[in-house]
């Protein structure tokens, strides 16, 4: 285990060890119910601030979903503490009120971090979309660029940047529909770069007319998806 990941599981420890210090030493092991139900309710809150960081969505976001999630779970936290810690002191006879008041406070918090983490999937999901429909455009116009830049033949490079000017302006929003069209282009750049090198003009005119008109079939029907 990595002394960074020691040093983090001492920090996290010197809450429920000082906690519970002042809990037993103070207070001693015989308690009331209600005084049960708090101090399991605190525990429980600390744990769940622990556990925040494995429930964060990891993304481009991940540092504003986290700030988010973090805020929501301290804040539980602290609440919970302040609340578990008037029934310790007060330590009521009765359970009943303990007990209501923490579930309230629990399911207060369960369906804010709850709902924060469905917001945040579906954020996470348009990221990850939007990354992807860029990478396409982006992807393909690299590669046709180092493509245009291997060229020497005017009627060929002509050619190549037809299909390079027609990537380049495609548009970037995509569908699920087109991912095949889209792999078929990507592989067909590959195809027309291994023609390139073998120098057959009239076999390189003709992929680069076959890849623009492919890139052209992903525009158009792209304009019928959405």
């Amino acid at each position: 285990m990595r002394k960074q990941n020691v040093l983090w599981i001492v920090l996290d420890l010197i809450f429920l060890i000082i906690f519970n210090a002042f809990f037993f030493l103070l207070g001693g092991a015989e308690h009331s119910a209600s005084v049960w139900i708090s101090y399991g309710f605190i525990h429980f809150a600390y744990f769940m601030l622990l556990l925040t960081p494995l429930l964060i969505r990891k993304g481009k976001s991940s540092a504003v979903f986290g700030f988010s999630l973090y805020s929501i779970s301290a804040g539980y936290f602290i609440v919970g503490l302040i609340a578990g810690g008037i029934f310790i002191l007060v330590a009521p006879e009765s359970m009943t009120i303990a007990l209501l008041v923490q579930l309230c406070i629990a399911g207060l918090y369960a369906i804010i971090f709850v709902s924060n983490m469905i917001t945040n999937e579906g954020t996470a999901d348009a990221e990850e979309k939007r990354q992807y429909q860029i990478a396409y455009v982006k992807d393909a116009s690299a590669m046709l660029k180092g493509i245009l830049e291997s060229v020497s033949d005017k009627e060929v490079k002509r050619k190549v940047e037809r299909v390079y000017d027609a990537v380049y302006s495609s548009p970037v929003k995509s569908h699920p529909n087109l991912a095949q069209t889209e792999n078929l282009v990507l592989e067909s750049i590959n195809k027309l770069d291994d023609v390139i090198y073998s120098g057959d003009k009239e076999n390189i005119i003709s992929s680069a007319n076959s890849l623009l008109s492919a890139v052209n079939e992903r525009n158009m029907r792209l304009k019928t998806l959405n």
